[in-house]
Order: structure tokens, then C-alpha cells, then sequence
């Protein structure tokens, strides 16, 4: 499926482009490799069938294979956009008061801190992320749900909801969160309102989005901030460079490493089976499958964007003359 707005800076051939989503999905369709998020229990009745992948290109046009339409709540990918409001509420110098930018090699939901700045290591781990929550401004809970709403509106172009059974799922059972937010709150990186910044944290994980709506926010991002659909600006430009370093290096977890070196794109995981993946200036990519690998990445979606990398000289290393773009 594609949006037929004429291209501006881009010219994607479209039948071609369909061609390698559509050989994609058949290629790894009957992928069965992995299990679901099944330390959350609403994630564990995720139908492990699902499967999706879509493109968003900065000039509004979009293509999507799958269960594109199909609902899942957005997970560990919201660190990214809850980093950016902070960027925006605070500055990145008070920011790095409270967040470092330095991969881990550890698992995403390590209790671990740096030992000399007592910081989490980046925003994209759950400490990072906790503490990246805790900044977004507002007079008290409910303003601050409203504007991290507000912002996702901005990035997908329509109203942003909570899946409430997710997130009561996600709260319940969330203690290994808890002990982080007690250990940065002994070290001043969060202050005492400690259930309120999880509640907060626990519903912009559970913020229902779609395929599409993963590849547009990425698009946006792709789009120094600015929605191609709406062309509306949805995150001061002055942060995009901030937000796709740390997603290069951090995005990924213990995996980013190898992902750089074989996709070598700026992306973000979520453990609902979702992956974004930014191609500066030019596209967005997002793959949704709920089957994860021992990291807490999408299985297919790993494999997609490798296949997708290689064949569309997407990586941005890529020294190729032949590219797509």
C-alpha cells in the first residue's frame, strides 16, 4: 500500500521499493523463532502471528506490508520521544546532569548506575529512561500525561491513547522498576514522587501505535523534527542530532554494537516487538513482531532491517554508489 503524494526530494521508484517489502514479509513470515514479553502478562496474549513493515519517506509517501493497521502499545521505543520533551523542557546540558549518553553492554533493565556520576548510563535503558520521565515538565500528574500525549499526537498525526490494561499490567508488576527508581532516588537523579514518575513511565510505555504510525515517527525524526504528513513540527530541530546519536549507540541495547556494524542505522526497540530505524534526510523505517530474541528485539524486525540495509545501501556508512537513494 502507498501513499500517492508526489515526491519532492526523493524519487523511490514505488513498485520496486513494494517488491523488497512484500519479498521481505514473505522471507520471514514464517519466522517462528523467539517468545513474547511474557514477564508482562497483557504482552504475553499478543498474537505471536502479527507481523508488518512499513516505510514513511520525508516527502509523505508511505508503503506497508502486514498487519500495518494492527494496535500495540509503543513500550521501551517511547524513550526516545520522552527524551526529546525533556531535551525540550530542559536543555541537554541540565539534561546530562541527571542522563548520561554512554552505552552499557548491559541488559535494558539492569540496576546498575554510573559509579562515579551516579547518573544511569543513557536514556534508553529503563534507569535512563525512569530518570528522562521524571523531567518532563508540568503542574502535576495529569498535565504532565497530557503534554506526553501531545507529544506523541504530534509525531503520529492523530489523537495518542493509553492501553489502560497494559499499563495496569505494567504497574502491578513492575518491581525490578521500583528498585531502580529507589536507587536513583538515593543518588538525587529523581526526587520523591517516585510512583508518580513510574505511573507517568508505565503509560507512555503503554501509548497504542501502529506500524505505520512507528514508521512516520520516525520519518519525523528522519525530517529534522517536522511530520511529513502534517508538516507539523513536532521536536525542536536543535535536539535531532542529540536524540539519533543516542539512538546509535544505545538504541539497541547489548546488541547496538553489532547492529551498527550491520545495519548502521539510528533505531530504538521495544520489547511490545516494535523497531524504528532512521535513515537521516530521507526515510523512516518501522517493523512490528511481538516474537523477541533473548535481548528483547524483535526477531523478524532484526532481519528485516539487516535485509533491508543490505539491499537498499541504507547503512550510513555505506561508501556504495548504487544506493537506492
Amino acid at each position: 500500500m502507498a501513499n500517492q503524494a508526489h515526491p519532492k526530494d526523493l524519487e523511490i521508484p514505488s513498485a520496486p521499493f513494494l517488491a523488497v517489502l512484500n519479498d521481505l514479509y514473505s522471507q520471514y513470515k514464517s519466522l517462528k523463532e523467539g517468545q513474547l514479553a511474557n514477564y508482562i502478562p497483557e504482552l504475553a496474549k499478543v498474537n505471536p502471528e502479527l507481523f508488518s513493515i512499513c516505510i514513511a519517506t520525508v516527502d509523505g509517501q508511505t508503503y506497508s506490508v502486514g498487519n500495518h493497521q494492527q494496535q500495540f502499545t509503543i513500550q521501551s521505543i517511547s524513550k526516545v520521544f520522552a527524551y526529546g520533551l525533556a531535551l525540550e523542557d530542559h536543555g541537554r546540558d541540565y539534561v546530562l546532569t541527571k542522563v548520561g549518553v554512554e552505552p552499557t553492554g548491559d541488559a535494558f533493565n539492569a540496576i546498575i548506575l554510573d559509579e562515579q556520576s551516579k547518573r544511569p548510563y543513557n536514556p534508553m535503558v529503563n534507569a535512563g529512561a525512569i530518570a528522562t520521565t521524571s523531567l518532563i515538565k508540568g503542574s502535576g500528574a495529569t498535565e504532565r500525561l497530557n503534554r506526553v500525549l501531545d507529544m506523541f499526537s504530534k509525531y503520529t498525526g492523530h489523537n495518542a491513547l493509553v492501553d489502560i490494561s497494559v499499563f495496569t499490567s505494567e504497574r502491578s508488576t513492575g518491581h525490578r522498576n521500583r528498585a531502580i527508581a529507589h536507587l536513583m532516588l538515593n543518588f538525587g537523579m529523581i526526587d520523591h514522587k517516585i510512583e508518580e514518575v513510574l505511573d507517568l513511565y508505565f503509560q507512555q510505555c503503554a501509548v497504542m501505535v501502529n506500524c505505520q504510525d512507528l514508521a512516520l515517527m520516525a520519518a519525523t525524526l528522519a525530517n529534522r523534527g517536522i511530520n511529513p504528513i502534517t508538516g507539523k513540527q513536532a521536536l525542536d530541530s536543535r535536539y535531532i542530532k542529540d536524540i539519533l546519536s543516542i539512538m546509535y549507540t544505545c538504541g539497541m541495547y547489548n546488541f547496538a554494537g553489532e547492529w551498527a556494524y550491520k545495519v548502521g542505522l539510528p533505531a530504538k526497540s521495544g520489547v511490545c516487538g516494535g523497531i524504528i530505524a532512521v535513515v537521516p534526510h530521507k526515510i523512516g523505517i518501522g517493523v512490528f513482531s511481538p516474537l523477541l530474541d533473548m535481548r528483547g528485539n524483535s526477531l523478524r524486525g532484526v532481519k528485516v532491517c539487516e535485509e533491508l540495509s543490505r539491499r537498499l545501501g541504507l547503512h550510513l556508512f555505506e561508501c556504495s554508489t548504487d544506493t537506492t537513494f
